[in-house]
């Protein structure tokens, strides 16, 4: 007697490839800091030609080769080796959208990842975790590493949004100012404050000044989880810091930001949501779980829970926006 079909037969490869996935980080930034993308998009279009650029071994150019390919960031034309299309965008030095410094961002927290369970089993969190420890140094370290993605996020924010009728923005834990300095660049008439611990205002400066906004954009000492904020702003931005907190102390914030903007104004926040099913997707989930590196009470925010908040602390209009697909939700309230 014929037996039933049961369907595909079940292996270990996918839960082998997830255990073993740490690999392929591991490849991709060493791969950013030897320059091999550099390296290919430059000419060098074989396992050898790659070596002899870079100083190294030709076999372990090839073993890297290899795993990038599997990757899928590396392709073989004919015989000749070339980046695939968003590793020539990004990852070539020099270029415009060079984001070199964000792939190694995390690399950190390497071995506090590998202590993952001992920090799960951690119960007494804290409300802000390891960012409040920050010395200027590192401010300017965590900042130079996101500052080429996040004026890229402040530049598509003002093509998105009508700055026109805006006269200041304040940007609740804006970090290197890349929000401010896009708007103040693309408005001349728009004045804006950085809001962000005193260390990191340190460094802001550093980056209002280098971009020639200092004389409209200012950067303020500001614990945004407690401090009061200024009262002349008719625009608020919150950008890519919504995990690094919990569900109370965002509600808070998004209700002091309320209170602090002027009549008519309007309130963005623009973070890492998973769905309302809190089943993904990956990117929120991933900068969610990481939380707990740094024994925070940080998680990943649904949608319905960001959009809740706004609602909650009096916005009207709320409205949510697929900022950038895979990675930031924009949710945006209106004050009356």
């Amino acid at each position: 007697m014929a037996t039933p079909d049961a369907g595909p037969r079940l292996t270990t490869v996918r839960l082998q490839n997830i255990a073993q996935s740490y690999g392929q980080s591991a490849a991709l930034m060493a791969a950013v800091e030897l320059d091999v993308f550099t390296a290919i998009s430059e000419g060098a279009g074989t396992f050898d030609a790659v070596a002899t650029k870079l100083g190294i071994h030709p076999v372990n150019a090839e073993r890297l080769i290899v795993l990038l390919c599997a990757a899928g960031l590396i392709e073989l034309e004919g015989n000749q080796l070339r980046n695939a299309a968003d590793a020539e965008r990004f990852l070539v030095k020099g270029k415009p959208g060079y984001m070199g410094p964000w792939i190694t961002f995390t690399k950190p927290q390497w071995n506090e990842w590998g202590r993952l369970s001992e920090h799960l089993r951690v119960t007494d969190l804290k409300d802000l975790g390891s960012i409040g420890d920050l010395t200027v140094d590192d401010a300017r370290r965590y900042h130079t590493s996101t500052f080429s993605i996040g004026m890229g996020a402040g530049r598509r924010f003002v093509r998105h949004v009508d700055l026109s009728s805006r006269a200041k923005l304040m940007d609740i834990g804006g970090g290197s100012g890349a929000y401010c300095i896009s708007a103040a660049n693309a408005h001349e008439h728009i004045k804006g404050v950085v809001l962000d611990l005193p260390v990191v205002c340190e460094v802001a400066r550093e980056f209002l000044n280098d971009n020639g906004v200092a004389d409209r954009v200012s950067a303020q000492p500001c614990d945004f989880t407690k401090d009061p904020f200024p009262n002349d702003c008719d625009i608020a931005v919150m950008a890519s810091n919504l995990p690094m907190y919990g569900r109370g102390v965002i509600a808070a914030v998004i209700a002091k930001a309320y209170q602090a903007l002027l009549p008519g104004g309007e309130m963005h926040l623009m973070g890492e949501m998973t769905n309302d099913e809190r089943t993904g997707p990956w990117g929120p989930a991933y900068w969610g779980l990481g939380q707990a590196i740094s024994d925070s009470k940080g998680l990943a925010h649904s949608e319905a829970d960001v959009l809740g908040y706004f609602r909650d602390a009096g916005f009207e209009r709320v409205e949510l926006v697929d900022f950038i697909p895979g990675s930031l939700g924009r949710v945006v309230g209106h004050k009356g």
